[in-house]
């Protein structure tokens, strides 16, 4: 995800992205975990996605839970 993306969304829509992002980095652990995970650069990649949503939202002064 680029971040210019990100800044053209919207307080819900990021915070919604954010949910989803750790979700999926939820999901990502558990089959690596299990040895079901094919490609572990996604780990890294959804990491870093979590990193650029949470600074937008900083940048932004949106509040995040």
């Amino acid at each position: 995800m680029k971040t210019a993306e990100l800044r053209k969304m919207s307080a819900d829509e990021i915070e919604k992205k954010l949910l989803d992002l750790k979700k999926e980095l939820f999901n990502l652990r558990f089959q690596h975990g299990t040895a079901q995970l094919e490609n572990t650069a996604a780990l890294s990649k959804v990491r870093k996605d979590i990193a650029r949503v949470k600074t937008v939202a900083r940048e932004l002064d949106i509040n995040l839970t």
